[in-house]
């Protein structure tokens, strides 16, 4: 029964010639996504922390800075 169901899918996607452009699009969009944005979005802060201790102060304090972005985007919401 496995077999018939991947014979069924395998057979599908050897006819289609729109769809496995497609794909290609879609697996060359999710290369770009998680491994080339990975260098430019995500830094190396954490890795230089050393215990874990730290690492979740770092994060705390992090997490509740006030920024003034978010100050004055509420400030105008009010006007």
């Amino acid at each position: 029964m496995l077999r018939n169901l991947i014979n069924f899918y395998a057979q599908g996607f050897r006819n289609m010639k729109l769809g496995k452009i497609l794909w290609k699009i879609i697996f060359i969009k999710l290369f770009v996504l998680f491994v080339l944005l990975r260098f430019f979005v995500y830094d190396g802060s954490l890795k230089d922390i050393g215990d874990e201790r730290a690492k979740s102060a770092f994060v705390l304090e992090n997490l509740t800075k006030e920024q003034s972005f978010s100050q004055n985007t509420t400030h105008a919401i009010k006007e």
